[in-house]
């Protein structure tokens, strides 16, 4: 969820339980790929744990670690895992103690050359780091207009760059997964709710977006005539690296 280097990102805390009832989790697939036969995996910047979770539901030994101890109590009443306030510049854990880390929805938050080394330091050699990411599929007509309510006017982008992760680490490589999750209209306001540029600009401008949000869902978005639900597409971008 939140590894920053500045303090943006720890207002998360604010929202937790909303975060975590209606942010998105991650295809099994692309959690697979993520880990690979890793044992022990950090989650770096786990928020309240939605990839942390998914890592769990394959068997694996997860330590959770994130800057912000309000994300961290939520994770901890959905799951029993080892876990620890911290940044990904300054990870709370020994050399080598790690077979992969994953960083979910959270690498744009870090300083990427401090972080990258610190990835590598708690990594046990030949071991991977994956950096994930959902966004929404902007392809899609009414997904774009939701963007720009969003975003005030401006556009997401539509495609994610892969991380620069340094010489410790060999090239990342990238897969995409594309997928749908069903919402009620009142799921995709409190989805706005979430939003870190939402969060930070304060109850005023969080009400006038609700408001927008809301029209857009009832007005714009295509639904069953039986199923009151939307369906809100997503791609879903891994990018994996080895230690060298």
């Amino acid at each position: 969820m939140s590894v920053p280097h500045g303090t943006g990102s720890r207002r998360f805390g604010e929202v937790a339980t909303l975060y975590d009832a209606v942010r998105p989790g991650y295809p099994a697939a692309t959690v697979a790929l993520l880990v690979g036969d890793a044992r022990r995996v950090l989650d770096l910047g786990a928020g309240t744990g939605k990839l942390a979770r998914a890592v769990a539901a394959l068997g694996r030994e997860v330590v959770a670690v994130d800057p912000d101890a309000r994300m961290l109590d939520v994770l901890s009443e959905r799951l029993d895992v080892e876990r620890y306030v911290g940044t990904a510049e300054a990870i709370p854990l020994p050399d080598a103690s790690v077979d992969a880390v994953v960083v979910g929805q959270a690498w744009h938050w870090v300083d990427p050359v401090p972080a990258a080394r610190e990835v590598a330091r708690v990594l046990r050699p030949g071991g991977t780091l994956g950096v994930v990411w959902n966004r929404r599929d902007e392809s899609v007509t009414w997904v774009r207009e939701l963007g720009l309510v969003l975003g005030d006017g401006v556009a997401p982008p539509t495609r994610v760059a892969a991380p620069d992760l340094g010489d410790d680490f060999t090239a990342p490589e990238h897969h995409a997964e594309t997928w749908t999750l069903p919402m009620t209209v009142d799921d995709l306001v409190d989805l706005a709710a979430t939003r870190s540029y939402v969060v930070e600009a304060g109850a005023e401008r969080g009400a006038h977006v609700a408001a927008a949000v809301r029209r857009l869902a009832t007005t714009v978005v295509p639904r069953s005539a039986t199923d009151p639900r939307l369906d809100l597409p997503y791609v879903t971008d891994a990018f994996v690296a080895r230690r060298r």
